[in-house]
């Protein structure tokens, strides 16, 4: 099975990806770590990734998921077209599944994770990303998870029992 873990900065994808990998006995990525050197400065000084900023990246992300049975990848894929690059690369089957919150919940995880760990990705990066999510359609596999209310574990296993429902 090959996973996406999608969602805006800071909704705890890379958590939640890591403990499903573990859990699914699957290869883990964080597509962070295939962002070109210019896309993480650009990131860091706070201006958002253009789409062709995001292409050879994407391509990236699915060539990863292609070359393995079994995989997570923790990859935002805000928009249909991104996650469709990421299918027509790896596949078809390759299931999304989406962590949800609001703004102002994810706000402050996102300071505080730019103040204590220097992440690229501060708060500025939020209103574009919000301004570019695209829901999952309902012709897409898998589902969303309300990271509101689920700690990273409480995730992992919904995202589970919606990886079961897309089998």
């Amino acid at each position: 099975m090959r996973v996406v873990v999608m969602g805006v900065t800071g909704c705890g994808k890379s958590t939640v990806g890591r403990r499903l990998a573990h859990d699914l006995r699957a290869e883990f990525a964080d597509a962070d770590d295939f962002h070109a050197p210019e896309a993480v400065a650009k990131m860091a000084a706070g201006t958002p990734l253009e789409d062709e900023d995001r292409w050879p990246w994407l391509d990236g992300v699915g060539m990863w998921l292609s070359d393995r049975g079994s995989a997570v990848v923790a990859c935002s894929a805000l928009k249909r077209v991104y996650r469709d690059c990421i299918r027509d690369i790896a596949g078809e089957e390759v299931v999304f599944i989406h962590l949800d919150a609001r703004q102002e919940v994810l706000e402050p995880r996102v300071r505080k994770r730019a103040q204590q760990e220097g992440h690229f990705a501060g708060p500025g990066l939020l209103d574009s990303q919000y301004e570019a999510l695209e829901r999952l359609e309902d012709d897409e596999r898998g589902g969303r998870v309300d990271v509101e209310r689920n700690a990273p574990e409480g995730a992992a296993l919904v995202a589970r029992a919606i990886l079961d429902a897309a089998r």
